[in-house]
């Protein structure tokens, strides 16, 4: 069994707690409009070939770096692409006492078996509404609302992201919207607005891929502080 690899980042601050060892892993179905890794998107597109064994090898090289208080993150792309891979993986990871974290749009079915094994889940929010959702990524929301209805069912620590896009987005009207959508869950552990940025665009371009926010400018970092504020003040209310 092999995995398709885009990258690794061996000391990721960002992606979970603590240090994390980052598997950027191909294949992605939406085609989200902000979206800075499209070099993912195609499953069979040039990637690294590991098989479970040869990633956890790699892994615990690193394991005296994130100790006790990071671990792994798989991400990509979508990492529910490769659900036999990530799987056993995963198994391996869990076998070596290893922090594991899914960072993922929820968006490929079959994935009950993967969340036994995951400590913890990062759910990128692509909109509220199907219209929202749609827009931003060309695809329904089903997949993504069921995915995030099972991680409440059985209770998996939840991260949420937000990507906040001038034009789009960054409104009261999303943030109302946001509050009443993530009310109603108890597994929250953290909310994060991500503002948009355009550092991405030249992959586009070197890989003659149409880019549809041309022209938006990258989000004001402080207006996108001030709305995710809103947001969480709305959540104690």
């Amino acid at each position: 069994m092999l995995g398709k690899i885009n990258s690794i980042e061996t000391m990721g601050l960002v992606d979970g707690p603590g240090v994390r060892f980052v598997v950027f892993m191909q294949g992605c179905p939406l085609r989200c409009k902000f979206c800075h890794n499209p070099e993912t998107w195609k499953l069979n597109d040039k990637s690294d070939l590991y098989t479970p064994e040869e990633l956890i090898k790699k892994i615990l090289n690193y394991k005296p770096y994130f100790k006790h208080n990071g671990g792994v993150t798989f991400s990509g792309g979508e990492p529910l692409m490769q659900k036999e891979f990530l799987l056993e993986t995963l198994k391996l990871c869990k076998e070596n006492g290893i922090h594991t974290c899914l960072d993922t749009a929820g968006s490929v079915p079959g994935y009950e078996e993967i969340l036994k094994y995951t400590d913890l889940v990062i759910f990128d929010i692509k909109g509220v509404t199907e219209e929202e959702y749609k827009n931003m990524t060309g695809s329904s929301n089903k997949n993504a609302t069921e995915f995030l209805n099972y991680c409440q069912k059985i209770n998996i620590p939840t991260w949420l992201r937000v990507v906040i896009v001038p034009g789009i987005n960054d409104n009261e009207k999303y943030v109302k919207e946001l509050i009443n959508y993530i009310k109603p869950l108890k597994n929250i552990e953290k909310i994060e607005f991500l503002p948009y940025h355009t550092l991405g665009v030249h992959k586009y371009e070197e890989l003659k891929i149409p880019y549809s926010l041309n022209g938006v400018s990258d989000m004001d970092n402080d207006r996108c502080k001030k709305l995710e504020n809103m947001l969480k003040e709305g959540l104690k209310s």
